[in-house]
């Protein structure tokens, strides 16, 4: 009998087997800690979206100041070279 014949034999024995018995307040558990990760997911999400948006109006409020996309004046005068 080869190995892989030994493990399907065993994984067979452990599905034909009988279901443990689950304690019943299992589910309650369950349910208390999936709705408490529900809810940290959903506040992360809020706050990534709201850092999202600040940093969008951030930015807009920042070009709309600096205009960015404006070639600055020149500091200096260009030489006279033709008198």
């Amino acid at each position: 009998m080869s190995q892989y014949e030994r493990k399907e034999q065993a994984i067979r024995r452990i599905l034909e087997g009988t279901t443990p018995a689950v304690p019943p307040e299992l589910l309650h558990d369950a349910v208390r800690r999936g709705s408490r990760s529900l809810r940290r997911r959903r506040a992360v999400r809020r706050a990534l979206w709201t850092l999202l948006f600040a940093a969008a109006v951030a930015f807009v409020v920042w070009a709309s100041v600096a205009r960015p996309w404006v070639e600055p004046p020149a500091d200096t005068t260009p030489p006279l070279t033709r008198w």
